[in-house]
């Protein structure tokens, strides 16, 4: 999951800072899901799709 959030943001040119103050999600916990510590919950990956204006499937590597 964290490789397309990192396709989308880059792809928009915003940095993690930008994402976590437009979407009220912590810097460490977009952290933690780089490091593989934990995994996102489905209430942030909705948020994160709706941000990025795409389906949750997509964040979720299924083609869509």
């Amino acid at each position: 999951m964290y490789k397309k959030y990192t396709e989308l943001r880059d792809a928009r040119s915003i940095t993690d800072s930008q994402v976590s103050k437009d979407t009220g999600i912590a810097k460490s916990t977009l952290s933690e899901w780089k490091s593989g510590r934990s995994k996102p919950k489905v209430d942030k990956l909705i948020i994160l799709a709706k941000y990025f204006d795409v389906p949750l499937g997509r964040l979720l590597g299924e083609e869509v």
